[in-house]
């Protein structure tokens, strides 16, 4: 079934608030090998001018990914999970994540196409902090294989 071209423009709801911790920060740094001080010390973070730690620059990919699950389960757009790869992601930063920030995501489809039996999803995720404070813009790309 081939996703639904309908959908390109379509938000989803925003997400509950991530709580960013210390100690999730400190966990993503340690699962992908980033040793980065400022990511673990506090001290380290305020001498570089941030109030806490911050996150490794792909660290949003926790949040975006609860975000694009609506997505992912809606049945009319026509999506079979089982068939994703992942194809690309962007970040435009305004500023680090950082621990103490209450993370919401909006999710939009901004593309959808198809080349050489393959579909391809792109979602542009707004992350902003619940007091609605622009944080990082994060786009996904999602190749859906064709079954030949």
């Amino acid at each position: 079934m081939a996703l639904d071209p309908s959908f390109v423009g379509r938000s989803y709801p925003p997400t509950e608030p991530y709580a960013v911790g210390r100690e999730k920060i400190r966990e993503f740094a340690d699962a992908i090998g980033a040793d980065e001080p400022a990511y673990r010390d506090p001290a380290v973070a305020a001498a570089l001018g941030h109030p806490d730690v911050i996150a490794p620059p792909t660290f949003p990919v926790v949040v975006t990914m609860a975000a694009n699950q609506a997505l992912i389960d809606d049945p009319a757009l026509g999506l079979d999970y089982s068939r994703v790869v992942h194809g690309d992601q962007r970040f435009a930063y305004v500023r680090p994540v950082r621990a103490g920030d209450r993370l919401v995501c909006v999710s939009t489809v901004e593309e959808i196409m198809s080349r050489g039996g393959h579909d391809f999803l792109t979602t542009r995720t707004e992350v902003a902090t619940d007091a609605g404070e622009r944080v990082v813009t994060v786009w996904s790309r999602l190749v859906v294989r064709g079954e030949g």
